[in-house]
C-alpha cells in the first residue's frame, strides 16, 4: 500500500506543508479573465467577418448609378493605354458616373467601346452608366482635337471668296475652346506667345534656335510644328498649348531625321527644312523628289533665283501658286524672284515626305517646272522653251 505522502515525495517539505498564497491566487484569476476575454474577442471578429461575407454575396453585382443625360460640362482626358476600367475610374474620379462599374458594366454589350482614342472628351455631371458610354462614343464628345497637314501655315490665309482660312495658330487657339462656358485662348494670345517666348523653353530644337531667332517674330515657329494629330487641352493657356504642341514636333522631327538628314547634302538641318517646306508648298507627293531637284539645281546655278511663287505669295498669306507681276516685283526677304538663295524661314509645315525628297532630290538636269495637269501633277523642262510650251498645254487643259 502506497503512502499518500509518497505522492508529493519530490516536494520540499516546507512546499507541502505551506500556506495558501492570496496573491498567488489572485494572478491565476487575473489569467483565467484575461484568457476569457480573449477567447470572446476572436468569436466575435468571426461572427463579424461571416457577417460581412454575408452581406457581399447578398450585394454581388450591386453598384451605385445616376439616373439621366446628367447635366453641365467635365472635360475628361483619356490616357494612351487606357482600358475600359481605367476609364470608368477617371469619368468616376470626376462626379461624370456615380461608380466605375456603372461605366464599364454598361459598356460590356458595347464592342466599340475599344476604340475610344486618346486625348480630351467633353462629359457631363451625374450621368449614367449608359448615357456615359453613349456620350463618349459620339463624335460630339471628343474635343481639342487639331490636325495638322502639310503645307498648313501659322498665319490665317485669304480665302479665294474673300473670306479666311485659319492657321494653325489660330486653330490651337480654338482647341481650347469648349463647353457652355468656356475658359478659352484668344487667337491674339496664342499669336503673342509665339512671337515673344522663349525659343528654348518652348521647346524648338537646338539646331533651330539660331535661325529661328532671327526671323521676323510672327514667323518665328514657322515649319517648326510638323503634321499631326494634337490633342490640346480645353481651357489651357497658350504658353503651355504651345510648349506642348512644340516639344511633340521636335519629337516628331527627330524621328523624321532631322538633324541627321541633312549631313552630306550641303545644307544645314534649318536649311533642308526651308526646302521641304517649299516642296511641299509647291507640288504634289508624287513630284516632291524632282520639284526637291529643280531646287537644288537653280541653288547651284551661279545666276539663277529661285523663282517660287509660293515663298512671294507666304508673307501675303495667299495660298495660291500664282502671283501678280507687282507682288513679283515687290521688295523683301520672301521674293525669291528678286533674291538669291533660300528665304529666311520654311514657308509651312513640311511632311515626312517632303523632307525626304529635300534629302535625296531625285536625278535630273530640270530647272522649271509647272502644274499642267488639273489633278496637280507638274511637267518638268530642262529649258525655258520647252518650259514655255508645258505653260501652253497647262492652260489648253484648265490646270490653272
Amino acid at each position: 500500500m502506497t503512502d499518500d505522502l509518497g505522492l508529493f515525495a519530490d516536494e520540499p517539505e516546507e512546499r507541502r506543508h505551506r500556506a495558501p498564497d492570496p496573491e498567488r491566487f489572485r494572478r491565476r484569476k487575473r489569467r483565467r479573465l484575461v484568457t476569457a476575454l480573449a477567447g470572446l474577442f476572436v468569436l466575435v471578429l468571426v461572427g463579424v467577418g461571416v457577417l460581412y461575407g454575408a452581406s457581399q454575396i447578398m450585394q454581388i453585382g450591386a453598384y451605385d448609378d445616376f439616373d439621366g443625360e446628367g447635366s453641365g460640362d467635365v472635360v475628361i482626358e483619356v490616357k494612351p493605354g487606357d482600358t475600359v476600367s481605367a476609364i470608368g475610374r477617371t469619368l468616376a474620379q470626376h462626379g461624370v458616373v456615380a461608380s466605375s462599374k456603372a461605366f464599364t458594366k454598361a459598356a460590356e454589350e458595347n464592342r466599340r467601346i475599344n476604340s475610344i482614342q486618346p486625348g480630351y472628351y467633353l462629359m457631363r455631371n451625374q450621368m449614367s452608366g449608359e448615357a456615359a458610354v453613349a456620350h463618349i462614343l459620339s463624335p460630339k464628345a471628343k474635343v481639342g482635337r487639331v490636325d495638322i497637314r502639310g503645307g498648313m501655315r501659322l498665319e490665317d490665309q485669304l480665302a479665294p471668296d474673300g473670306g479666311h482660312t485659319p492657321g494653325i495658330l489660330t486653330r490651337l487657339a480654338e482647341a481650347t475652346c469648349v463647353g457652355e462656358n468656356p475658359t478659352c485662348t484668344t487667337p491674339e494670345e496664342m499669336h503673342h506667345v509665339a512671337a515673344t517666348a522663349d525659343l528654348e523653353s518652348l521647346g524648338v530644337p537646338d539646331w533651330a534656335i539660331e535661325d529661328a531667332s532671327k526671323a521676323e517674330p510672327k514667323r518665328r515657329l514657322e515649319g517648326l510644328i510638323m503634321p499631326g494629330v494634337y490633342d490640346v487641352k480645353p481651357g489651357e493657356s497658350a504658353e503651355n498649348v504651345l510648349r506642348d504642341v512644340v516639344n511633340r514636333s521636335a519629337a516628331a522631327l527627330e524621328a523624321a531625321g532631322l538633324p541627321q538628314r541633312a549631313e552630306g547634302t550641303g545644307h544645314t538641318p534649318y536649311e533642308l527644312l526651308i526646302i521641304a517646306s517649299i516642296v511641299q508648298s509647291e507640288a504634289i507627293e508624287k513630284d516632291f523628289p524632282q520639284v526637291a531637284r529643280v531646287i537644288e539645281n537653280r541653288l547651284t546655278h551661279p545666276v539663277m533665283e529661285l523663282k517660287m511663287d509660293s515663298t512671294i505669295n507666304y508673307p501675303l498669306d495667299k495660298p495660291s501658286l500664282l502671283t501678280r507681276p507687282e507682288d513679283r516685283q515687290r521688295p523683301g526677304p520672301y521674293n525669291t524672284y528678286l533674291n538669291y538663295g533660300l528665304p529666311p524661314t520654311p514657308i509651312s509645315t513640311a511632311s515626312k515626305e517632303a523632307l525626304a525628297a529635300a534629302e535625296k532630290p531625285a536625278e535630273g538636269n530640270w530647272r522649271f517646272f509647272v502644274k499642267c495637269y488639273p489633278d496637280g501633277t507638274s511637267c518638268f523642262a530642262d529649258t525655258l522653251e520647252q518650259h514655255e510650251a508645258y505653260i501652253d498645254e497647262a492652260r489648253a487643259r484648265g490646270a490653272f
